[in-house]
């Protein structure tokens, strides 16, 4: 079942277009993440979703009824901000209740589940408290936990782990997957990182400029990214520009300067013959091997358990290869290679 539908959404800023005509469907109790780069048009999208924009063209379908005009106040969404929003004269448990309290919910049904709401995000005991006395990432299950006290039909986040520490961004991005598993709630979550993406996702929408690239789950993302801006976002890369020769039975072949044979590889969709593309191979698949291409160490980064090393070919291309430490090179001179099934033949970005 489609809990929420953009269809055909777009905006314009004056002469500026912030979103192309934008097409997703979000399923029921799905988490899907808008990822990309600042200007993408990612919050602008939640934006929209949540009533706070209106589009200039496009349709938001929830539950199968169109809400395009509708009010925020009459969409039932719960929005988690960056920066918390919350009341600063307010102890815990009044910030928790707020939304109850202007839906005019009865005080006794509205502790019980403010309660249980605080129970959920793990602040139980807590409701007493200001909020001036909480660290950050209490503050942020705090602005959490008074969205879906609402029992909203749609969970909005527009950067909510924004202004954390990073160790502190990743205990709560658990925290946030742990609570979406018990209670799965239809989410759409706004991030530049990756990361979070990745860890917290069902499914990823990738955008630039405006538009969606693909959306996929993290794993097909990494796997089988759509273009060269997609690899690039996600994980690191390997990226061999070339001429693609040709295409067949989902194989690809490209002829890449600096090396004497041609990089054979999976193909993926909008491949053009005799046009530019690129060979992805991800730093994991570059292995030490016997016979494979002679290579120069040039960098070595220790990791801990793994050590990343970028070689340099004799033709000049230069590659990252991650290995276990324990089976590190010794010396400067190795011999590398990859498995064909580890290459991606993809289009360079548009």
């Amino acid at each position: 079942m489609i809990a929420l539908a953009f269809q055909g959404i777009a905006k314009r800023f004056g002469e500026i277009e912030a979103l192309k005509p934008v097409d997703l469907a979000v399923a029921a109790s799905e988490f899907v993440s808008l990822l990309g780069p600042s200007g993408s048009g990612k919050t602008t999208l939640l934006n929209i979703c949540a009533g706070y924009l209106e589009p200039s063209a496009g349709r938001l379908m929830v539950g199968g009824r169109d809400i395009t005009g509708l009010p925020a106040r009459k969409r039932n969404m719960g929005m988690v901000f960056q920066n918390y929003a919350l009341f600063p004269h307010m102890s815990v448990a009044e910030n928790v209740a707020y939304g109850l309290s202007v839906r005019g919910v009865p005080r006794a049904e509205a502790r019980g589940r403010v309660d249980e709401a605080l129970r959920v995000v793990r602040l139980d005991g807590f409701g007493r408290r200001a909020v001036r006395q909480l660290s950050g990432g209490q503050q942020q299950r705090v602005a959490l936990a008074r969205a879906v006290v609402i029992e909203p039909d749609i969970l909005l986040m527009d950067e909510p782990l924004g202004a954390l520490d990073r160790q502190l961004r990743k205990e709560v991005q658990l925290e946030i997957r742990r609570m979406h598993v018990a209670r799965p709630r239809t989410t759409l979550y706004v991030t530049h990182d990756q990361e979070e993406a990745l860890v917290m996702s069902d499914r990823v929408a990738v955008m630039r400029a405006g538009a969606i690239i693909q959306v996929a789950t993290a794993q097909e993302l990494y796997d089988r990214p759509a273009d060269t801006f997609v690899a690039r976002f996600l994980g690191e890369s390997n990226l061999l520009a070339g001429r693609l020769l040709d295409t067949a039975d989902g194989r690809a072949t490209l002829a890449v300067d600096g090396m004497a044979a041609p990089v054979e590889g999976r193909a993926a969709s909008g491949l053009v013959e005799n046009r530019p593309a690129a060979a992805l191979i991800r730093p994991e698949h570059v292995r030490l091997r016997p016979g494979g291409h002679p290579a120069r160490i040039v960098e070595r980064v220790f990791l801990g358990e793994l050590v990343a090393m970028r070689m340099a070919l004799a033709g000049g291309i230069e590659l990252w290869s991650r290995v276990f430490s324990s089976e590190a090179p010794a010396g400067d001179e190795v011999e590398i290679g990859w498995d064909r099934d580890a290459v991606s033949i993809l289009p360079e970005a548009i």
